[in-house]
């Protein structure tokens, strides 16, 4: 089964818990805090392995959570980093954030890696947080929750020419005979059902990957037929041979076929209009190919050039196939998506997430305020409530936060009950 499209939830591995602990030593009268530091949690990092070709691995297993770091300890040791855990994916993935939709990496050459959730940093301990006024802090922190979210996994054939057309149109037949794939031919509708991929060499020693693309119908941007699975790989394609079925076998007008494949790849993406495009007539050695193609040509017009061929008898394959090395050596690579700045051909993109708001304040229907917001969480799951210390501290970055301030205005009165996640207390002025 080929998968090129999944869901999948990855969580960063939580940061260790900061120590609290003393110096109890022999002759060390106040010997001071010793509580060391926990350990970063492990990354959730994307490699690409080359043998891989499709997502099929993430059918069966789609929650990846790496390990969180371990616990600091006394005489001021810290806790050890997780190791990251590494997932292979194939060539040509792209991973996208499913709940902002923006593009997390575009994933191409083999090795190529990048973080996708972030471990949490480890707490402090409380050797960290002694003071001339405080030299014996009973307070630490836990370590910093892992980034999580959902993830859409999408597979893009990494292929240099994409052969499109309406089904039985001979696409498969073309790629078999031109390179060593050997793809399910069959005189019926939709017998390609996935991607088939194919080394062409020419004669004078240029190659290149083409890629015989599941039949395309009208109303494939929708998702008719094999609609969306066909056209998420034509993106990569450099050069577009649409081949068209000049014997008119199947009962329909081979230039009414020609305009409704160039809507289809419209209507799904209009950057897909700027690749250039060889229009194959196929099929030529059918007895009334020939009238149909003049008649095709008169449509046309002369602006579009038409290679006429016949993949079963192998006429005209040769001039094709040159016509094409000739211009993918001048046809430039088309950006997936727009990426700020690129450091190598095969970008890892990272961009800066904006946390949003360090707090926001609504009501609950029994009228208690509910604060929430990424800052005021993280330092929520952060504070270690079972000290003393800790809630006191917690407290003051509360204050100057302006989180006070902020329920005064909303008319917080003494008394009034606030949560944050499942912590409730009671606001006093």
């Amino acid at each position: 089964m080929f998968v090129d499209h999944v869901k999948i939830y990855v969580k960063g591995g939580d940061g260790g818990d900061g120590m609290v602990a003393f110096r109890r030593e022999k002759y060390v009268p106040m010997g001071g805090p010793a509580g060391g530091d926990g350990g970063h949690g492990g990354d959730i990092v994307f490699q690409v392995e080359e043998g891989l070709r499709t997502l099929m691995d993430f059918r069966y297993k789609r929650h990846f959570k790496a390990e969180r770091g371990e616990h600091g300890m006394s005489k001021g040791m810290h806790g050890k980093n997780s190791e990251d855990t590494v997932i292979k994916v194939p060539p040509g993935t792209v991973v996208i954030n499913e709940e902002t939709g923006a593009v997390i990496a575009d994933l191409v050459e083999h090795g190529q890696s990048a973080i996708i959730a972030r471990g949490g940093r480890g707490g402090r301990g409380n050797s960290r947080f002694a003071t001339p006024a405080n030299p014996a802090p009973e307070l630490a922190e836990k370590g910093e929750p892992g980034q999580e979210l959902n993830v859409i996994l999408e597979l893009k054939v990494l292929a240099d020419v994409g052969l499109v057309g309406f089904p039985s149109v001979g696409k498969s037949t073309i790629l078999s005979v031109v390179s060593a794939a050997k793809p399910k031919i069959g005189a019926y509708h939709f017998t390609t059902i996935v991607p088939n991929l194919g080394m062409v060499e020419t004669e004078d020693g240029r190659s290149f990957a083409m890629a015989d693309l599941p039949g395309l119908i009208e109303g494939a941007h929708q998702g008719i037929g094999l609609g969306m699975q066909f056209l998420r790989h034509i993106e990569r394609t450099r050069v577009i041979v649409h081949v068209v079925d000049m014997s008119g076998m199947e009962g329909r007008d081979p230039y009414e076929d020609y305009v409704t494949i160039n809507e289809e790849l419209k209507q799904y993406n209009l950057r897909l209009t700027e690749r250039p495009q060889i229009v194959v007539a196929n099929k030529m050695d059918i007895p009334e190919a020939e009238e149909n193609l003049q008649e095709f040509i008169k449509k046309v017009g002369e602006s579009v050039k038409v290679y006429p061929i016949s993949a079963v008898s192998r006429q005209g394959l040769k001039p094709l196939l040159y016509e094409i090395a000739d211009l993918l050596e001048v046809t430039p690579e088309f950006t997936l998506h727009e990426i700020e700045e690129e450091e190598s051909n095969a970008t890892v993109l990272y961009k800066h997430e904006k946390k949003g708001e360090e707090f926001d304040i609504t009501r609950d229907d029994d009228g208690a305020f509910v604060i929430t917001g990424y800052s005021i969480e993280r330092l929520f799951k952060m504070t270690d409530f079972s000290r003393e210390d800790g809630v006191r501290r917690f407290a003051r970055q509360l204050r100057a936060m302006g989180v006070d301030d902020a329920l005064r205005e909303r008319g917080a009165k003494d008394g009034d009950i606030v949560r944050l996640l499942e912590f409730e207390f009671e606001f006093v002025d």
